[in-house]
This record gives C-alpha cells, structure tokens and sequence, in this order.
C-alpha cells in the first residue's frame, strides 16, 4: 500500500505541473489588466503604473513567470492578490473551510440518499417505488441549481421565514448557539447541492446495482440459502459500488462548479464567490491558486477512488 501511495504520488506530480503550466498559459494571455483601474484614474501617473507592473514582473516573458511562480508555490508563498491586498494562501485558507462543509456535507447527504434508494429500487425493478424514484431523479437532475435554489429562498426564506437567505459569516452568537446559526443558514445551499447530486448518483446506482443482480454468483449465493438482505449488502452492493465510486470521484470537479452557482445566489463566502470575485476583478494570482486547488482536490479524490477499490474488491491488488 505505502509502495502504491508514493508510486502514485510521483506521477501526480508531472500532471499537476502540466495543469499549472497550462493554467499559467491561458491566464497571462487572456485580455485584462490588473492594474487598469489604475490606467483610467488620473491621480495615478502612467510611470506609477508602470513600476507596479515591473514590481509584480508583469512585463516578464510568460516562461519566465511561470517558474517564479513554480517556485515561490515549492516554498509555500502563493502569491498576493491584488485586489484583497493581503496573501493569497490566507485569502483561500479563509474561504476553504466553509466550501468544504457545504460541499462535503451535500455529498454525504447525496449518499445517504441515492444508496438505499437506489439499490431498494433495483432489488424491486418496475416496481411503483422504482417507477417515483426514476421520476423524482430525473425531475431532480434536470432541475439547475440555481432554479431549486431560487425556489428554495422564495418559499423557506421569504414565505415561511425558516431560515436566512443570506450565508452571515459574522454570526454574533456563542457556543452551541452559534453551531446551530451556522447549521441552519447552510441547511438550504446544502439541500440544493446535495438533491441535486442525489438524483444523477441514483440513476447509476440502480443501473450497477441491475447489472451485478444477474450475475451468476449472485443466483449461487440464493441457492446457497443466503437471506435475501445477506445478499444484498455483501454480494450486490459491495460489487456494485466500484462504479459508483469512479463516478463520486470524476464528479467532484461538477460538485465544485455547482458550488460556484449556489455560493453566488445564497452569498456564501466560499472559495467558488472568491473565484468569481477575482474573474471579475483580474486578480489573476487568486484565479491561479484557486483553479490549481481544485486541480489538487481532482487528483486527489482520483486517488481515494482507488483505493476505494481495493476495500470494495478483493481481487484487486495494490503490488
């Protein structure tokens, strides 16, 4: 296992230098200026400008940036946005915890529902269960998530006045008080990700499920005189689940983007509203830490995928 973590590892490394360089690439020759701001106000003289750009080294070739940049990042200095006018690694160390537990917890809430329901639904196929959960999953996965989320504020927020519309940061609150105001301002922007992520991980469950229900250890382990739930849980599920676990992981990227949307329209202070609010301001070092951390996070769910694998199927060895 340590052999196959560090072979992994090495060969993360050249992907996650291709993906930086190309990142680099495309950001230092898409149009925009960081400092143009500057350039239209008359206070500021053109050579002030000017000593800016040469002090960040804007005006140095792309190649020559880059591996600045490479090597400022191997020595833990990420850059200083200029747009915030603080670090860029504090910046983001100040957002990626909140997108963490939105994310992360709309995943587990997706999990906790496309399993049992899907599986439920493949064990009784065409079944009046089976036929509303296909409907609901795909109604769920045709809705955007900004329309649910939309929704969600009208009639929770606005009608109902249940919870606040606006992710707060600056909670007054102390002790489990201020656990419970956290909770509850994420309850929607988790509910949105979450169903949304539930009816895509439904439908493939179901389908993995079907497809190993037919197999012949499977009507091996029923002649056997297995309880049904036995196996169920340890010859269908277990099996069935190694596609769904390339798919939580290939989907990640998707989670990611879809948090961007819900951040913006619930304004929660998360690392995607700190992506779009560097886009939108050329900050193109917060851009650059930000699209290379969700790179890191890709390569590293790839990689707790397959050891996923290892757990779920025996026969696969890690040698």
């Amino acid at each position: 296992m340590a052999t196959y973590l560090l072979r992994r590892l090495l060969i993360a490394i050249p992907s996650l230098l291709g993906i930086s360089l190309i990142l680099f690439t495309v950001l230092a020759l898409a149009p925009g200026d960081p400092f143009s701001e500057m350039a239209t106000n008359p206070n500021v003289p053109p050579e002030v400008r000017e000593a800016l750009r040469a002090s960040f080294g804007l005006n140095d070739p792309i190649m020559v940036r880059y591996l600045r940049w490479l090597s400022a990042m191997a020595q833990g200095d990420w850059g200083f946005s200029f747009a915030s006018r603080i670090d860029v690694d504090t910046l983001i160390l100040q957002r990626v915890p909140t997108t963490l537990f939105v994310v992360g917890t709309s995943q587990i809430l997706a999990l906790c529902i496309a399993l049992p329901v899907g599986i439920y639904a493949a064990t009784r196929p065409y079944s009046v269960f089976d036929q509303i959960a296909n409907t609901l999953a795909f109604v769920g996965f045709s809705l955007p998530t900004f329309f649910t989320g939309l929704l969600l504020i009208l009639l929770f927020s606005i009608k109902l006045d249940w919870f606040p519309f606006v992710y707060r940061s600056d909670i007054a609150a102390t002790g489990w008080r201020w656990y419970w105001e956290m909770f509850r301002q994420a309850i929607m922007p988790i509910t949105v990700l979450g169903l949304f992520q539930a009816a895509s991980y439904t439908r493939y469950v179901r389908s993995a499920v079907l497809d190993v229900i037919r197999l012949d250890y499977v009507t091996t382990a029923r002649a056997k005189g297995l309880s049904e739930k036995r196996v169920t849980l340890r010859h269908i599920t277990r099996n069935a689940l190694i596609p769904v676990v390339t798919l939580v992981a290939l989907q990640m990227p998707a989670v990611f983007g879809g948090a961007i949307v819900t951040e913006q329209i619930f304004r929660i202070p998360g690392i995607g509203s700190l992506l779009i609010d560097a886009i939108l301001a050329n900050d193109t070092p917060v851009i650059m830490a930000v699209t290379f951390v969700f790179a890191c996070l890709v390569v590293l769910f790839n990689l707790i995928a397959d050891l996923l694998y290892g757990w779920l199927d025996p026969r696969i060895s890690f040698g």
